[in-house]
């Protein structure tokens, strides 16, 4: 089974997917369904599947959920290796990495389905991928420990958060972490994976190992394992939650996974912009097993509003 949001004859519905039929929920949208108690989704599914079907071929796909936040995490040791040398120019993982799983938060009004165009960020020549999983909250929690966690998993889905390299290079000598290099464009889909469809993918250490593959125009750039995480994602969800609560419809994504899950951090380990950046005409497809696969053509995108340099101030006082 499989949770989504789609467009049908002309209609915004939500709904679960099963094989290749679609089946409208009773909601008024998936982030309200999740909001529901167990017994009322259950019952809601069961009503859904009682009802008519449309194929899923015949619909279109949106981002499955409009989530109130989206946390990034960074959480693959081989990523941080690549494209800390490729955006700093420095080599190794900082210390401070292995302390615990950072991560960032970014714009959740700014996702795009799979099959949708991507403009380029305005200002950047420099367009990259970033193939990750997310976890979707479905109960909320504050404080958790990784063993409570788990019961706060609504199920996993493919994020691809993009990135405008050389804007966030720039920018993150500020040292406020990345903002207009990610915050044009981000791909959430194709739908959500209940937690429990999982649970045969999952190691004797409890990550799940899921094969995780990246293609640009056809030509596989990168594969992965999930598993290959320096913390399950229960860690992930225990970190976010201290002192906050997380809500249903939170997504937490793992960051980018290792050996290609990325084009900066090829070119951190080659020291060449090979595979060159992202251009128009450019399609990317991602695929993680048990989840679906993400595909997205890049365009042109708009100029850049200009902004004036910082104004030099007197620093006067009242």
């Amino acid at each position: 089974m499989r949770y989504l949001t789609y467009v049908h004859d002309g209609g915004t519905r939500c709904g679960v997917a099963v094989d290749e039929t679609v089946y409208a929920l009773d909601a008024p949208a998936l982030r309200d369904f999740l909001g529901w108690a167990p017994s009322e989704r259950d019952a809601a599914v069961s009503r859904a599947l009682r009802g008519p079907g449309v194929p899923l071929p015949e619909v279109r796909l949106l981002p499955p959920l409009e989530p109130p936040t989206i946390r990034d995490f960074v959480a693959f040791e081989e990523h941080v290796e690549g494209v800390r040398k490729s955006v700093d120019g420095v080599s190794g993982v900082p210390d401070r990495w292995y302390e615990a799983p950072t991560f960032y938060f970014t714009n959740p009004h700014s996702l795009v389905a799979t099959g949708d165009d991507v403009p380029m960020a305005p200002g950047s020549a420099v367009l990259d991928f970033e193939l990750e999983v997310a976890v979707v909250i479905g109960k909320a929690g504050r404080d958790l420990t990784p063993e409570q966690a788990h019961d706060h998993i609504f199920g996993y889905t493919l994020f691809n958060d993009w990135s405008a390299r050389d804007l966030q290079s720039l920018e993150m000598k500020v040292g406020l972490g990345p903002c207009k290099g990610k915050d044009f464009a981000s791909t959430l889909g194709p739908w959500i994976v209940p937690a429990a469809d999982l649970d045969p993918y999952r190691d004797s250490d409890g990550f799940l190992g899921l094969a995780l593959t990246a293609e640009v125009n056809g030509k596989v750039i990168g594969r992965d394992l999930l598993s290959n995480m320096a913390w399950p994602f229960e860690d992930l969800i225990a970190y976010a939650s201290r002192g906050a609560e997380l809500r249903p419809g939170d997504v937490l994504a793992s960051g980018t996974c290792g050996n290609g899950g990325c084009l900066a951090e090829l070119w951190g380990r080659t020291g060449t912009p090979d595979p060159p950046p992202l251009t128009p005409g450019d399609r990317i497809t991602l695929t993680a097993e048990a989840l679906g696969t993400l595909t997205n053509h890049i365009v042109p995108g708009a100029e850049p509003v200009p902004i004036p340099r910082a104004r030099p101030r007197t620093r006067t006082r009242p």
